[in-house]
């Protein structure tokens, strides 16, 4: 079996900073694991939300399967998010302080093949956050820069 490459949302870490990092389970239908393991799916405008007490994700794009036939699924549903009670009450706890959102960054299948979706507990950065982080990366990139040429 051949491994699928992972699925990322590169602006999430740009966007926000991570307090805390979690796998979580995802629930989906035959036709949607399918088009991941092709490569086929976008996490760019995905969001978590609690509804009750269970947490979903909204907005996941994933494409429909190439060979599917009537009963292929719907390309942006909303998708139940699989994790323990009490990862969810803490997740929750935090969620309603201020600030405190819930970003998914990740897909990918573990050694077992199943889908697994990373997310974090994230907060927003500010802008003068975001230039830090681009001037790290610069001065990053320029010293990798130098240590090559000598």
């Amino acid at each position: 079996m051949n491994t699928p490459k992972e699925i990322l949302n590169r602006k999430a870490k740009f966007e926000y900073s991570f307090i805390q990092e979690l796998e979580a389970g995802i629930m989906l239908t035959g036709t949607e694991v399918k088009s991941l393991r092709q490569g086929q799916g976008n996490l760019s405008d995905a969001y978590c939300a609690f509804r009750g007490n269970e947490l979903y994700i909204h907005s996941l794009f994933i494409a429909e399967y190439d060979h599917g036939n009537i009963h292929n699924h719907e390309t942006r549903r909303t998708r139940k998010l699989l994790l323990k009670k009490g990862e969810l009450k803490k997740l929750q706890k935090r969620v309603k302080e201020k600030g405190f959102t819930i970003v998914p960054f990740k897909i990918a299948f573990n050694e077992r093949g199943l889908v697994k979706i990373h997310i974090a507990l994230a907060q927003g950065k500010k802008t003068y956050d975001k230039r830090n982080t681009i001037k790290e990366k610069d001065m990053k990139r320029d010293m990798d820069r130098m240590k090559k040429l000598s």
